[in-house]
């Protein structure tokens, strides 16, 4: 392989790799923003404790992951189309 055709890839892979990143942590910013509605005292007894603030920042991170995930998988199959024609 070519140095430039190496340093190529290496950029992409680099740029995808941050785009993931930044992706991410967006989509688990918006859940944990959406999820400041939701009524955790009716599942929760201590809510405002630290279990409870653990549990909201852990289903921000697991519906963010997913979400972010959504994102990318659709951005790469996007980006597939073109080989289509």
């Amino acid at each position: 392989m070519s140095e430039s055709l190496q340093e190529q890839v290496t950029g992409t892979l680099g740029s995808s790799g941050l785009i993931a990143i930044i992706v991410s942590l967006i989509c688990i910013g918006l859940s944990f923003w959406a999820l400041q509605n939701l009524k955790l005292d009716l599942i929760v007894r201590q809510h405002k404790g630290p279990q409870g603030r653990l549990l909201h920042l852990l289903l921000a991170i697991v519906l963010g992951h997913f979400v972010a995930k959504f994102i990318i998988d659709y951005l790469s199959w996007s980006q597939m189309i073109k080989f289509m024609f």
